[in-house]
């Protein structure tokens, strides 16, 4: 299998890790007020003691797993772009400086639910406060804004449309979609602009993952 191929794979992982926290997210954790400035500490903590395998499993998949396949992804891209190696440097540290901030954020999210479920039978209101102050760090590094993942989106779209690696539709919808990233620094667009971000990202994902797997590549090279 070629390294294109394989960063068709890393961008449908990519895409499933979305698919996945949009399903978790508007079953099991919606009444939770999850994903929203309602979100309830105490109910959360009170999911934590009763199912903590659900949100270790949830943290790993939409940060631990999404994160290590973006890796991928980002050093594929910037082989592609072997003709423009300005924007083949820019596009890859942009990218993995947002797959670190995806991983922290997801380690941190498994720590805060591990912690949350050892102190709750004793303390629940302090389980609660310590889950709430770790899950504001979580969204600092990234699960509260899409800033970095809309920088580098966008930053791959102009960068494959200048070598013409994706088509004009494909780089439209990631321009598209790293607007909606970039929007989430606004407090009253947040909610909207993250949703989307998220529903962007992961038609974006589905179709650079088939370009990819499709594409009649060579191996790239040893060192390039």
């Amino acid at each position: 299998m070629t390294f294109t191929r394989i960063g068709g794979l890393a961008a449908l992982t990519c895409a499933g890790t979305y698919l996945f926290g949009f399903a978790l997210l508007v079953t099991l954790l919606a009444p939770l007020g999850y994903g929203t400035a309602g979100i309830d500490p105490d109910a959360v903590t009170a999911f934590i003691d009763a199912r903590p395998g659900v949100m270790i499993v949830w943290n790993t998949v939409i940060y631990v797993v999404n994160a290590l396949a973006l890796s991928v992804l980002v050093v594929v891209f910037a082989a592609q772009l072997v003709s423009l190696p300005s924007w083949a440097a820019v596009t890859q540290a942009i990218g993995l400086i947002w797959a670190a901030l995806v991983l922290g954020a997801g380690m941190i999210a498994n720590v805060a639910v591990e912690q949350a479920a050892h102190i709750y039978p004793t303390d629940p209101q302090a389980a609660a406060d310590l889950w709430f102050m770790l899950h504001h760090v979580e969204l600092g590094l990234g699960g509260g804004n899409e800033i970095a993942g809309g920088v580098w989106i966008a930053c791959v779209s102009v960068a494959t449309g200048i070598a013409g690696r994706l088509p004009r539709i494909v780089n439209a919808l990631g321009l598209l979609t790293g607007l909606g990233g970039l929007l989430t620094v606004v407090p009253a667009l947040g909610e909207t602009a993250g949703s989307v971000f998220g529903l962007g990202a992961i038609v974006w994902f589905l179709a650079v993952g088939a370009i990819l797997l499709l594409a009649r590549a060579e191996p790239v090279p040893e060192g390039s």
